[in-house]
């Protein structure tokens, strides 16, 4: 389900580190949220590049200058003579006169400033994480984490369908009307319940929009293995059920997938189906808490420039 930024147009932090030494060596100081423009022009980095965004908002160009500037205040090649500013020293001219164009990879950039961070591995290194994901990807720390995050999520959202393809009708079905009640469906009140079983009309639940029902969303829950698709024929059938019951929109939910000609004839007709697939309602099912609970969280702190100002 997640999917490493490979097709991201940002450079990795080390390239900028000569882009940020460039800007630095034409003299001066300059402030941080001026000195990540500049650079970013320097780097000629496009606007689609600088308008990419981490899952936490913050910019991706800026968070891997960011990273760049740490690593040379770390070495000693840019200093802070005021607060947020910055000024490029002599061994970082140095460096910079010498390798005007240089292009680091991670490893490169591990070996050039690991002698400059304590014993500990330093945040980002190549040596500090068990998998090259930075070597391979571009990931800087932060967008590691956010990586490994996504990655113990995609595990769980396997577990979870596993679990809802072996468990039995009744348990599918009870599931997915708490995903929907869970998803503010029903209102305050938790308006909504199973009613599949002999003589359900066609539908496995129904969710009361208002206290007095006379909103409803009937929903189909459709408990199958991965490879056994919802057809056509379950979507018309779902939709002769809400006929029945005089009602203009249903969701209908399943532990594996839609054919394309069930997703074609759900947008189609003029009663308003929703079509969630297994791999959507295990997303749901995580994002907002049913039949998951939270492990351990982490705070990723950042320096606060306008505090520095």
């Amino acid at each position: 389900m997640s999917e490493l930024p490979a097709e991201s147009n940002v450079p990795i932090w080390p390239h900028f580190l000569p882009h940020v030494l460039r800007v630095l060596n034409s003299g001066g100081a300059v402030p941080r949220r001026n000195l990540v423009e500049r650079v970013l022009d320097a780097a000629e980095l496009s606007e689609e590049a600088r308008k990419e965004t981490l899952a936490a908002g913050d910019g991706r160009a800026d968070n891997r200058v960011g990273w760049a500037l740490t690593n040379l205040y770390k070495a000693g090649w840019v200093e802070r003579p005021q607060r947020a500013v910055y000024r490029i020293t002599e061994p970082g001219r140095s460096w910079f006169l010498e390798n005007p164009n240089a292009s680091l990879s991670f490893s490169e950039a591990d070996r050039l400033f690991k002698d400059y961070w304590p014993d500990t591995p330093r945040a980002g290194s190549i040596s500090s994480t068990p998998t090259p994901i930075s070597e391979i990807t571009g990931l800087d720390p932060i967008e590691q984490v956010e990586f490994g995050v996504a990655q113990l999520k995609e595990n769980v959202a396997e577990e979870l369908l596993r679990r809802l393809r072996e468990s039995n009708p009744t348990f599918f079905e009870d599931a997915v009307v708490s995903v929907l009640l869970a998803m503010g469906y029903g209102g305050a009140e938790q308006r909504g319940k199973r009613i599949g079983g002999s003589g359900d009309g066609g539908v496995d639940g129904v969710i009361d929009q208002d206290a007095l029902g006379l909103d409803q969303i009937y929903v189909q829950a459709k408990r199958y293995a991965d490879g056994n698709s919802v057809g056509r024929e379950s979507i018309q059938a779902f939709m002769g059920a809400l006929h029945g019951f005089g009602a203009h929109r249903g969701v209908f939910i399943t532990s594996s997938r839609f054919t394309q000609g069930a997703r074609d004839y759900a947008n189609a007709v003029p009663t308003r189906i929703v079509l969630i697939d297994g791999r959507r309602l295990a997303e749901l099912m995580i994002k907002y808490g049913v039949g998951v609970q939270v492990k351990k969280s982490y705070d990723v702190v950042e320096i606060d420039e306008d505090f520095f100002e």
